[in-house]
């Protein structure tokens, strides 16, 4: 058996709903009744990425980094496939620019999604720290 099992449907056009796991995941290649798949990747990407900062935290002595926000953005070539993807990592915690770099590099290594992407599409990662 497999570690992760999906299942995805489409009885016509082009949205889907994938059950993944007791969940429906709506994906709309139109945008139409959900995001399409490219934004679902850049979404899911980071909300990967974020508790893989966390982690990353915890690691460097720095427990309590308070809320956390990415803003992802990504650019698409001509084909609409993927060509670069950057987050704005805002953090409530006062960390100094070593630190925050530091936990942004382990936080890479910690993202399964970012691991599984091709090294071109890697997000390019700033992190704000002391934002709220």
């Amino acid at each position: 058996m497999s570690d992760i099992e999906t299942s995805t449907v489409s009885e016509e056009g082009y949205a889907c709903t994938s059950q993944v796991g007791d969940f429906d995941l709506q994906i709309d290649a139109t945008d139409e009744t959900g995001p399409n798949p490219n934004a679902a990747l850049v979404a899911t990407y980071a909300s990967c990425y974020l508790p893989a900062f966390r982690v990353g935290g915890n690691q460097r002595g720095e427990e309590d980094l308070g809320k956390i926000q990415i803003d992802a953005s990504a650019e698409l070539d001509e084909d609409d496939d993927l060509t670069a993807i950057a987050f704005d990592v805002h953090v409530g915690a006062d960390l100094d620019d070593e630190t925050a770099s530091e936990i942004a590099e382990r936080a890479e290594g910690i993202c399964h999604v970012h691991t599984a992407l091709r090294d071109e599409l890697h997000a390019d990662i700033s992190v704000y720290p002391d934002a709220f």
